[in-house]
């Protein structure tokens, strides 16, 4: 455990940090099951409407710096394509 008095309060810092990270991540991962749970499910309106959720929950917590921006964009380009693929389909 650390000692030093800025080593214990960048200690602190850290537990609260990655707390936040938690939360945005898991808050991401679930847009992202939304959408794939809309897409199976194949309804075109539920799947579009979180699609919007999920893009931009993305681009959130990429520039909060919790993912790297290209798996943000790679994980829309996918959910878009899924999207896409349903509208084309129905």
């Amino acid at each position: 455990m650390a000692t030093h008095k800025d080593a214990l309060k960048r200690h602190r810092q850290s537990i609260k940090r990655r707390a936040r990270n938690r939360h945005y991540r898991t808050m991401a991962r679930n847009r992202v099951k939304a959408v794939r749970a809309a897409v199976e499910a194949g309804d075109l309106a539920a799947a579009q409407e979180a699609f919007q959720v999920a893009m931009s929950t993305l681009h959130r917590v990429a520039g909060k710096g919790v993912i790297h921006r290209n798996q943000a964009a790679r994980k829309i380009s996918r959910l878009n394509a899924a999207v896409k693929k349903l509208a084309l389909g129905s």
